[in-house]
C-alpha cells in the first residue's frame, strides 16, 4: 500500500462506530486473525466499546489519531499528554493491511505529533508482556523493555476476558528527538 496517499486527522465523535469496529478487528475474534497483532488468544470479549472510545476521543489533553486512505479508515492511536511524556495507546491497523509497513508509518507520524504538539521528549506504552513478537516489533522501532509491570484488570469485562491468569502489563519506553 503506498503510505502517501496516507491522510492523518484527530477523531471526532462521527468517527466513533467506525473505530470500535477497527480495533475490535485488530485486537478480538476471528477477523483478528487475519493480521498478526491478534490478542484473541489471550484475551475474548471486547477489547472496547463506544463509551471508552468516546472517552479518549473527547480526552482533552489528548487526541485518538486516525489515517485514512481514500477516506476509508485504516488505522488509528491514542495520543495522550502526561506532564513529561506522551501516552501512546489503543494502537490498531486494519487486519487485512498489518505486514506492509503502514503501522511504521503510524507510528512515526504519532511520534512526530506528540513532539510537535506537546513538545514530548518521551514516548509510553503498555504491551501485554506475553506477546513478545509484538515487544520485538516495537523494540525495533527504538523502544525499550522498562521492566515495570502493572496487572491485568481482571473481572472487568470492557477490557475484555482473560484466557490465563498470568496476564500484566509491561511498560515500554521511547526517547524522543
Amino acid at each position: 500500500m503506498p503510505t502517501s496517499q496516507l491522510a492523518f486527522r484527530s477523531a471526532t465523535d462521527a468517527d466513533i462506530p467506525g473505530l470500535v469496529e477497527l480495533i475490535e478487528s485488530a485486537y478480538r475474534g476471528d477477523a483478528s486473525r487475519a493480521g498478526w497483532t491478534t490478542e484473541a488468544d489471550l484475551l475474548a470479549g471486547q477489547r472496547t466499546d463506544p463509551d471508552g472510545v468516546a472517552a479518549v476521543v473527547r480526552n482533552e489533553t489528548g487526541r485518538l489519531m486516525i489515517a485514512e486512505r481514500d477516506g476509508e479508515l485504516v488505522a488509528c492511536c491514542q495520543l495522550e499528554h502526561r506532564g513529561d511524556h506522551v501516552y501512546f495507546g489503543m494502537f490498531a491497523v486494519r487486519p487485512t493491511l498489518q505486514g506492509g509497513g503502514l503501522g511504521k508509518v503510524i507510528m512515526a507520524e504519532a511520534e512526530r505529533t506528540a513532539q510537535a504538539a506537546w513538545g514530548a521528549r518521551e514516548m509510553h506504552m503498555t504491551v501485554i508482556r506475553q506477546r513478545a513478537e509484538l515487544i520485538a516489533w516495537y523494540e525495533r522501532r527504538g523502544y525499550r523493555r522498562t521492566g515495570q509491570l502493572t496487572p491485568f484488570p481482571y473481572g472487568d469485562e470492557r477490557f475484555g476476558i482473560p484466557q490465563r491468569a498470568d496476564l500484566e502489563f509491561e511498560l515500554l519506553v521511547k526517547r524522543l528527538g
